[in-house]
């Protein structure tokens, strides 16, 4: 297993560029043979097609199980007797499936960046323009600053790279410390601010506005670390301008219905800031294939795949909709819920051992092991439901790395900063256009209280739950720690009062289950197959050069 510090995969940058995203407008296969050819970087085409790749296969390994097992598994979404369950119970080790998966698959992300911005810098030719030269290096950097964004938050101080052939002899790699990779995402998104354009290149790519959320979120997370309490108002107050630039002049908005949010036609939408572009039909990485994890059975995706019988909503997240909130029914599937546009295959009453098809109606699921509140975001459904862009372990749904959504409750997570409570106005409207979608009551005042739980609501099941309980436990780890502690992730039964389009369900908990969470817990282990070959990763951090 080659360590982090070797991921060049020059091959790999070939084979990805068949991604063809959620769009056809995204560029054709280059030849595998010129891709890190100096004579290939000599039109805008070859640039844009040298990008392409850092939308879907570099990022696969952890979009195909780890982004929800650990965004969601350790945020508190999700509960499991069999699947994900060292994440559920904040069991991980360093052995734990995910942790690997999510560590290369973020290496490969920061590898492949560097390729393409140290290969565009030295080979672009004179044909190609300056602000399209600069256009790719920025998405490289972009790539970039948000893999990194991820790697910190899940292990701390880790090693920072900027061009990975200076390392394929060097075994001397050591992590750098929280503060310098903050830094380092921070200057990377600002570049991408002044070098992506304002306007979609190609539908899916990003702009200077997915580089702006991204700086806004950065400058949210980063005002907690190492404070004690409270957090630093300098980059409050960026996060806050930052988001609400995105908000006022990127021409983004909401969609109206939450649910049209999660549906493949709706790819690329007027809410997408950033999503991952998947196809189908591609090569291996080039799809997304979660929908084979998280469908409660086959007679919904038309396969042999549909393996999340097992996994549901956790009680704790349950507990928190209220029976008005549309978000529920989109995120996960209650017994009785109907959905008009996925469809089933069932016995058919009149002809033994024949099926047919019909729209879903979520059966009653009160015994055993499918006891439980099934996932619903990102479960498509069959090919007859998506254009017939489904097949065994593959669809286009795109995936949701961030939503104006999030920009809004940046805004106003910003503007509240220190305080108990506001009424800000402009704050609370950007809440309430969230909060309102959603089917639920107007609100006067914020506290964090509101708009940690507004976020796990909006976000559950897009990998964001862990993320916000780590910048939490940036500045306040009492209040981080007690909340994981009490996450009730037990077992539960679900009655509606009626079996198809229920309106009401009771549930009752078998047995209150929570799992003990310690400071350790907020520091994912290195990956064994790391530490193995890479032992200065051991070694005390040290601050970066810039």
């Amino acid at each position: 297993m080659k360590s982090i510090y070797h991921k060049i995969s020059f091959l790999l940058i070939a084979a990805a560029a068949a991604m063809a995203g959620c769009s056809k407008s995204f560029l054709v296969r280059p030849p595998e043979d010129a891709i890190v050819d100096a004579n290939f970087y000599q039109t805008s085409d070859q640039i844009m097609a040298a990008t392409a790749p850092l939308y879907n296969v570099v990022w696969f390994a952890y979009n195909d199980k780890a982004s929800h097992g650990i965004g969601d598994g350790r945020g508190g979404v999700l509960m499991s007797g069999s699947y994900e369950v060292d994440n559920i119970r904040m069991q991980t080790t360093d052995v734990t499936p995910e942790v690997y998966s999510a560590w290369s698959a973020f290496f490969n992300v920061v590898a492949q960046s560097n390729l393409t911005i140290n290969n565009i810098t030295k080979y672009a030719g004179p044909a190609v323009p300056a602000n399209i030269k600069n256009q790719g290096i920025a998405e490289g950097r972009f790539m970039r600053a948000v893999a990194y964004s991820y790697l910190t938050m899940n292990w701390g101080a880790v090693p920072l790279i900027n061009n990975n052939l200076d390392y394929l002899n060097d075994t001397t790699l050591t992590r750098n410390t929280e503060e310098s990779v903050w830094e380092f995402i921070i200057r990377d998104l600002q570049f991408a601010v002044a070098n992506l354009p304002s306007t979609v290149s190609q539908k899916g790519r990003v702009t200077k506005w997915s580089a702006e959320g991204m700086l806004a979120r950065t400058y949210l997370i980063r005002s907690g670390l190492n404070q004690s309490g409270t957090r630093k108002q300098s980059d409050l107050d960026s996060a806050a301008l930052l988001a609400q630039d995105v908000i006022n002049n990127s021409g983004a908005s909401l969609m109206a219905n939450y649910e049209d949010l999660f549906m493949t036609k709706n790819n690329n939408n007027s809410e997408s800031l950033f999503s991952l572009q998947w196809k189908y039909d591609g090569d291996w990485g080039s799809q997304n294939s979660v929908q084979a994890y998280l469908a409660y059975g086959g007679e919904i995706t038309s396969f042999g795949d549909g393996w999340g019988g097992d996994i549901g909503a956790s009680l704790d997240q349950l507990n928190l909709y209220s029976l008005n909130d549309k978000r529920r029914k989109a995120t996960f599937m209650l017994p009785g819920d109907h959905y008009s546009y996925i469809h089933q295959a069932v016995d058919d009453p009149n002809s033994p051992g024949k099926k047919i098809i019909q729209e879903l109606q979520v059966p009653e699921n009160q015994t055993g092991y499918s006891a439980r509140a099934w996932v619903k975001k990102y479960v498509v459904g069959r090919p007859e439901d998506n254009d017939g862009k489904v097949q065994f372990m593959r669809t286009e749904v795109c995936t949701y790395m961030m939503r104006l959504a999030e920009v809004y409750l940046i805004y106003a997570e910003a503007v509240l900063g220190n305080q108990a409570s506001t009424s800000d106005a402009v704050a609370v409207k950007y809440f309430n256009a969230v909060h309102k979608r959603a089917g639920l009551q107007e609100v006067t005042s914020l506290t964090w209280d509101n708009i940690y739980k507004e976020r796990r609501l909006e976000f559950g099941m897009e990998g964001v739950a862990w993320y916000d309980l780590v910048r939490l436990h940036y500045y306040n780890p009492t209040k981080a720690l007690s909340m994981i502690a009490s996450q009730d992730k037990g077992t539960y039964r679900i009655v509606p009062n009626a079996l198809t389009n229920a309106t009401t369900w009771t549930i009752t908990s078998d047995q209150p289950t929570t799992y003990p969470v310690s400071e350790s817990n907020f520091r994912l282990p290195l990956p064994a197959q790391e530490l193995s070959q890479a032992p200065n990763l051991r070694k005390t951090p040290v601050p970066y050069k810039f």
